[in-house]
């Protein structure tokens, strides 16, 4: 399993992701669920991926095989004139992968089902977030709906809808994500660090910072054990149940 979310801001762009894919008992793995491609002035790509591994794997690597030399390779999501159509690329790679496990005889297709988070800026334009389906269509954040997860997104999903504001900081933002991840890890096993984040800030053309927050993390550890005590004294705050 995985959790994934990708958040729209006044500001710009967050996207924040897990790195956990097994959680048997001596069968632990991970692998990072983030990738991106930037062309410093003209174009920032972002893409979140959570579903069957094989499949998101090799709709990432043809989407890099697409987007590098020879410089006539099409169709390539650094020559999309618009996010819109970066998006209709995706999904139809992300199609055309699936597509292949069904011609090859794979019985059940549904196991080679991945979902994606693909958003950034391209030049001239605003930035965009969009969250694309097995099937290969998509859907794009608005004001009414400003952050997408996929995964295992309900622990996590109460405190974003609580606590998210449009207008709040990057700093702020991250406080929000950690939160949400820290939720989302203590409830499921299958979720786990380390994290990997990136925070693009509007008409930038570039990320403003990215990284990898794991479980040694002083920043994490604080949000996750104020949290938790947080949640405690709330609880002991409100009235007990009237049972008589």
């Amino acid at each position: 399993m995985t959790y994934c979310v990708g958040m729209t801001l006044n500001k710009g762009l967050i996207f924040m992701s897990d790195t956990r894919t097994n959680a048997g008992l001596d069968d632990i793995a991970s692998v990072k669920k983030m990738h991106t491609w930037q062309v410093e002035g003209d174009r920032v790509i972002t893409i979140l991926t959570a579903g069957n591994l094989a499949t998101t794997q090799a709709v990432i690597s043809l989407l890099e095989e697409r987007s590098v030399i020879p410089g006539d390779r099409d169709p390539s999501i650094l020559k999309a004139p618009t996010l819109f159509q970066v998006a209709r690329l995706v999904g139809d790679t992300l199609r055309e992968v699936i597509h292949e496990n069904e011609r090859s005889g794979q019985e059940a297709t549904s196991t080679f089902d991945a979902t994606l988070i693909m958003g950034g800026q391209i030049d001239g334009m605003t930035p965009r977030l969009f969250m694309i389906y097995p099937e290969g269509n998509f859907i794009e954040a608005s004001t009414d709906n400003p952050f997408f997860q996929i995964g295992e997104t309900k622990y996590g999903k109460p405190i974003l809808l609580r606590a998210y504001e449009p207008d709040m900081s990057f700093e702020a933002a991250m406080k929000l994500l950690l939160v949400s991840f820290d939720s989302t890890i203590t409830a499921n096993l299958s979720v786990d660090l380390p994290l990997d984040f990136q925070v693009y800030e509007k008409d930038s053309y570039k990320f403003r910072s990215d990284g990898r927050i794991d479980a040694k993390d002083p920043y994490f550890m604080q949000v996750s054990d104020n949290w938790g005590q947080a949640l405690k004294t709330a609880f002991l705050k409100l009235p007990d149940y009237n049972l008589d």
